[in-house]
């Protein structure tokens, strides 16, 4: 077993750069070492569901047979909190793996051709970004700062799958796959104007494309009847259909967003499922949906579910969304829609709030004045009541491209860590990691059977993990300042490789990430 020295300190928060160690993967054995004592000034964390749990991990189908106790693993992670959301296993355990599997979990000590040493450390499974966007390299580093293994655009890819595969595969840092553009797909291939209705024609012609872009890789449909108010129930439920057909979710950014049109915005997809019989899933209901009024839109799909309808929601654990200033969000009316006014805006990259003479200057400026703003117009409140639900997943709804962006592109799993289970104890760790991994997962495997070994830490499971310290994981980007990097994630594994280090930052050498798509046979 190799013996590597301690890590140094971790790099200054505040930091925008992120590390690139040279040679990282001649050095990739050599970078996992171990995590010793903390500096002082540390939070002190309570770790209340820490050994609780059944006391032996379970096994996913088809996993490896255990070897004897002289086995040398290929990485061993030693003596830290080993949590699986889906079991409730929460321990101080040791983790082998071998290859790309996880091998065992076990209080055993073990032998290891390499060891990283967690102690006081938190060993998760890799977090899965299920409302994230194309992962080109610089977007997917900062995913990976904050503890993201699998970006998954179900929001909506704007490309045709076949494309989009063919520029991903073998070349992205993090596990990649997405859904059915449903307003992409409309303006591109049909020429339809956002308020157009297509005819049934059309309506036809998108399902065959459905059913052929379903083969090519795609996991779901996204429809945004926001963006696209011509898309009417009959487009919704004839795609919906076929996505029934093929045991894949429909993901929806609802029609309205203003105050007081959350039971309207909410019915419609709810409307789809009766009518269709498929799985529906509400994108980001703390903007969409649920905003001042989250608790009522919560009882909604309540009911909706105890009816036996598939219906679940995600969200961004901030008090601000974004939208670019051009979009129909902000068309006149916007204040009464939002119960805001032009010192609640503000564009991503800079530190000013709007005016009204700026507000109509970009407004009225071309496509490099289309700037990405945002609305601090959801209440706090909203927040903490939509993460207690325990059927809503974590989703950034984000992916960082350059400075003008919404900080959940950075920040949106250490934030929901650091801030609701330390700073401001509002649901435990463990289902926190639930939101993040093992939902997401099922939520999309039916018919993926990549995702039905992520998110967990089971025998044969992926070797995708995130190891975290719970006293020190947070968000440090804002939107002044976007293009910041989480703190406290310590390693990244994909694969069963390391891909971040405490102090050698991420590995882009490697494009170890894979496709994940559907099996329709």
């Amino acid at each position: 077993m190799a013996d590597f020295p301690r890590p140094s300190p971790p790099p200054s928060p505040d930091r925008r750069k992120l590390l690139v160690a040279a040679g990282y993967a001649a050095a990739n054995a050599a970078a996992i070492i171990g995590l010793g004592g903390r500096g002082a000034g540390a939070k002190k964390v309570a770790a209340v569901d820490e050994h609780t749990g059944p006391k032996v991990i379970p096994t996913i189908a088809g996993a490896p047979t255990l070897p004897p106790d002289t086995h040398v693993y290929d990485v061993v992670v030693k003596g830290g909190r080993v949590i699986d959301p889906e079991s409730g296993y929460d321990r101080t355990a040791n983790v082998g793996i071998d290859g790309a599997t996880i091998v065992t979990v076990t209080e055993a000590l073990l032998k290891g051709k390499n060891t990283i040493d967690a102690t006081g450390q938190v060993v998760a499974p890799g977090f899965i970004d299920l409302l994230s966007y194309e992962p080109a390299d610089n977007g997917a580093i900062y995913k990976i700062q904050d503890g993201v293994t699998t970006n998954l655009g179900m929001h909506g890819i704007n490309a045709d799958a076949k494309d989009f595969f063919a520029r991903f595969t073998d070349k992205c840092l993090v596990n990649f796959g997405g859904a059915f553009d449903n307003p992409y797909i409309r303006s591109t291939h049909f020429g339809l104007d956002a308020g157009d209705t297509a005819s049934d024609v059309q309506i036809g012609q998108m399902g065959e494309m459905l059913r052929q872009q379903l083969a090519d890789g795609w996991i779901g449909v996204d429809f945004e009847p926001e963006y696209a108010p011509g898309t009417s129930t009959a487009e919704m439920n004839a795609l919906a259909k076929i996505a029934k057909e093929h045991d894949v979710a429909c993901f929806f950014h609802g029609r309205y967003s203003a105050v007081g049109t959350n039971a309207k915005t909410l019915d419609e997809i709810i409307n789809v499922a009766k009518a269709t019989g498929a799985s529906v899933h509400v994108e980001h209901i703390i903007s969409t949906g649920g905003t001042f009024d989250m608790a009522n839109s919560l009882k909604r799909i309540e009911r909706a579910r105890a009816a036996g309808y598939d219906v679940t929601a995600c969200m961004y654990p901030y008090n601000y969304w974004a939208t670019y200033i051009q979009s129909p969000r902000y068309d006149p009316g916007w204040q009464e829609k939002f119960k805001i006014t032009y010192g609640d805006l503000q564009v991503a990259g800079q530190t000013d709030r709007l005016t009204k003479y700026t507000f109509d200057q970009y407004r009225s400026g071309g496509r490099d004045d289309n700037k990405l703003t945002a609305a601090y117009a959801i209440p706090e409140a909203d927040v903490v009541t939509c993460l207690k639900s325990p059927w809503v997943m974590i989703g950034s709804d984000a992916i960082i491209t350059d400075g003008n962006n919404h900080p959940r592109a950075t920040g949106c799993f250490s934030r929901t860590i650091g801030r609701y289970t330390r700073e401001q104890p509002t649901i435990t760790l463990v289902e926190a990691l639930a939101k993040m991994t093992i939902l997401p997962a099922k939520r999309l495997e039916a018919k993926v059977p990549a995702l039905r070994k992520k998110g967990r830490m089971q025998r044969g499971a992926d070797a995708d993990i995130t190891i975290f310290d719970p006293r020190t994981i947070i968000d440090k980007s804002t939107v002044a300042d976007p293009a910041v990097s989480s703190v406290g994630v310590s390693y990244v594994l994909l694969r069963g490789q390391v891909i971040k280090t405490p102090d050698g930052g991420v590995n882009i050498d490697e494009h170890l990430g894979q496709p994940i798509t559907g099996v329709f046979t």
